[in-house]
């Protein structure tokens, strides 16, 4: 059985604020990963590096491409994270492929260039997929040909897609969203469905049975059945599982 990497440490850097605060919620919510800052300008990040010790410097940093003028204030931001934390591992999470700024990104050393729309809530798989090889990309990364195209993308792995439920029906999947992902209450999500709390219950109940027929992950033993869930809702694919 495999058993999840746990406390990877999370800084998030991104302008919008909303965008920060979403990220977030599906960061912290898996215990593979810690948020230790949210910030939104790469300032802000350079303080927190200097008011804190050391071990709480984070292992990974996702950074927001789009917020910068110029793809190379993206490179020189990206080159001074690196030179203010070792070993870090840097993301980068676009709104679009625009590939001024992959190369940009690529010169400052990142290990992936992901695409918000195809990581959806997958945040933190891509987190740990991306720990474990040197370069990361999603499918509009990887199908960018108009120049300036970068030959360094071509090694890139490419981000496995979310785990499949086959015998999960959309209204299963709908009150699953509502109560693990959004955390609404049975009766919340059954004035959402139009449905009686009851039936949210069942809903949820027959999800979870689903979700862990499909997963072979070997969980904590204080880890409760909602996190599980989170964790196996928001799962990619084995990278061997790719075609």
């Amino acid at each position: 059985m495999n058993k999840p990497r746990l406390n990877l440490k999370v800084m998030i850097i991104d302008s919008d604020f909303y965008a920060l605060r979403a990220l977030n919620s599906y960061i912290a919510w898996d215990r593979r990963t810690r948020v230790v800052a949210q910030v939104q300008t790469l300032e802000q990040a350079t303080q927190f590096l200097h008011r804190v010790a050391e071990a709480e410097y984070p292992d990974v940093v996702v950074i927001e491409p789009d917020g910068y003028d110029t793809p190379d204030a993206l490179r020189l931001a990206i080159k001074q994270l690196h030179k203010q934390v070792k070993d870090l591992i840097v993301m980068c999470m676009a709104h679009v492929a625009d590939p001024h700024y992959v190369s940009a990104a690529l010169d400052g050393g990142i290990r992936a260039y992901l695409i918000r729309n195809e990581v959806g809530v997958h945040i933190v798989g891509a987190i740990v997929f991306a720990s474990e090889h040197d370069l990361v990309v999603t499918k509009a990364i990887q199908k960018m040909n108009h120049d300036p195209y970068d030959v360094r993308l071509q090694p890139a792995k490419l981000l496995p897609k979310e785990r499949e439920y086959p015998e999960m029906t959309e209204r299963i999947r709908q009150a699953l969203w509502l109560c693990v992902i959004e955390g609404m209450s049975a009766q919340l999500a059954a004035d959402e469905m139009g449905v009686s709390p009851h039936t949210i219950r069942s809903y949820v109940k027959e999800g979870y049975r689903i979700l862990k027929a499909h997963d072979a992950t070997e969980y904590p033993d204080d880890m409760s059945p909602e996190e599980q869930a989170f964790m196996r809702f928001t799962a990619l694919d084995d990278e061997e599982e790719q075609p």
